[in-house]
């Protein structure tokens, strides 16, 4: 009977340890395989989806560190949370890119626009009385203030604000250009 007892437990911790053997591999790999996805997504993410990073980053780290514990069904259990994790990384990276990228397609087409309203206001201004010019000339300091920010944020390498006040500029523009009578430019 005692023979019969230790031959059990011999055979319980032989399948234990295949048990979790088996598990290590899928483990390791989920692990590699989250390294290699999060990898070539840093140095975007850390600028653009930092926060989503941080969480990748954590779940990744918890993950190595039941590899280290060997809790390799633990790590199999949170691979869905991990790769959503790192997902939304990419997600996040890739729509920022694009906003970003439409900003500036919209800041181009402003910085060819409004310069030439702020021109032409000037120009219309030159021919006013002193009394309407002077009316006047708050707004179109105003408009150049407005068009220098918008400039400013666009050297900062803000494409987003630069668009957004380079808006408001266009608008100041325009309104300043009715004022006067002009027609659109």
């Amino acid at each position: 009977m005692r023979h019969a007892n230790i031959l059990l437990a011999i055979a319980a911790s032989t399948l234990f340890i295949v048990g979790c053997s088996s598990k290590e591999e899928p483990a390791k790999q989920v692990v590699a395989s989250a390294e290699a996805a999060l990898a070539p997504l840093r140095d975007d993410a850390a600028a653009y989806a930092p926060e989503q990073l941080a969480t990748a980053e954590s779940n990744l780290s918890a993950a190595k560190d039941n590899i280290t514990w060997e809790k390799y069904q633990n790590v199999l259990d949170k691979s869905s949370e991990l790769n959503a994790s790192i997902v939304a990384v990419k997600d996040t990276v890739i729509s920022k890119k694009t906003q970003m990228a439409a900003a500036t397609r919209e800041w181009e087409s402003l910085n060819s626009e409004v310069p030439k309203l702020v021109d032409a206001i000037e120009k219309q201004i030159t021919n006013l009385p002193k009394a309407k010019r002077e009316a006047v000339q708050g707004d179109v300091e105003s408009l150049k203030t407005m068009w220098s920010e918008a400039t400013a944020a666009f050297s900062a390498g803000d494409p987003s604000q630069a668009a957004e006040k380079g808006r408001e500029a266009q608008a100041k523009a325009k309104e300043v250009s009715e004022k006067l009578g002009m027609s659109p430019v």
